[in-house]
């Protein structure tokens, strides 16, 4: 693989020169196109291994690239990007960017309700909840973890097949249409069963998580549902505004 610079590059540190070239590879080569090695960049560039290192680091650090032992080291998958818009089911969403959504089932059951769902769905102390955890993929690649919790009045959805169907379809069939969703943004650090299924391999990294409290055309609460995606997977955009008065003197000034 040749390297050419431009040759409007301002005088950096040559890590810098190897950490912009390598950058633009990621953005335009195929994700899991295999990258040159340590040892190659550093021939090309003239630089130490040490060096060529440091660059690389950086793009995995960003979520760049993979380093899989033995093998290498590839261009990532492409980050997913959500902004802000419709309400959507995973499906729909995945759909509508071209990918094919399917689901890896890990629970599907009524058991008691722990405190934080009792709360969150405002049930009695005593109450159960239909508990349904998945893995959601986009083109056979692992997403997110999804754990949907809904209230007991809710089990005959049990009956779908979550591996490829679709919970909101189920419960708009029962005649629970979600209508309203607030989120809560968050980010925590993966378990050791949550980083194999989610084939989550080398460096440990965060996950972002998303915690929807969903309502439905009664605006009686429905769901509440934790989304944990791999932070390098997934991007959610938000537009913030500013207040009327913001950035305008004060008359006290």
């Amino acid at each position: 693989m040749d390297v050419v610079m431009p040759s409007d590059i301002p005088r950096q540190p040559r890590y810098l020169d190897i950490e912009w070239w390598l950058r633009k590879q990621a953005r335009t080569l195929p994700p899991g196109t295999l990258l040159p090695s340590e040892s190659d960049l550093a021939g090309q560039f003239r630089v130490s291994r040490m060096t060529a290192r440091h660059a690389m680091q950086n793009l995995e650090q960003d979520g760049l690239v993979v380093r899989r032992r033995g093998a290498g080291t590839f261009t990532s998958e492409r980050q997913l990007r959500r902004g802000e818009g419709v309400f959507l089911s995973f499906g729909e969403d995945m759909r509508r960017r071209g990918l094919t959504p399917r689901s890896e089932l890990l629970e599907a059951l009524v058991r008691p309700a722990t405190t934080g769902e009792v709360e969150a769905l405002d049930l009695a102390g005593d109450a159960r909840v239909v508990s349904i955890k998945r893995v959601r993929f986009a083109d056979d690649h692992p997403l997110c973890i999804e754990r949907a919790v809904l209230p007991a009045s809710c089990a005959a959805v049990l009956a779908t097949d979550f591996r490829t169907g679709s919970l909101y379809s189920a419960l708009i069939q029962i005649g629970r249409t979600p209508s309203v969703a607030a989120s809560s943004i968050g980010a925590r650090m993966p378990t050791a069963p949550e980083r194999k299924w989610l084939q989550m391999t080398g460096r440990v990294e965060p996950l972002l998580t998303d915690h929807r409290s969903i309502r439905d055309q009664n605006d009686e609460l429905l769901e509440w549902t934790e989304l944990a995606y791999v932070a390098s997977r997934y991007v959610i955009d938000v537009i913030f505004r500013t207040s009327d008065g913001f950035g305008r003197q004060r008359s006290d000034e």
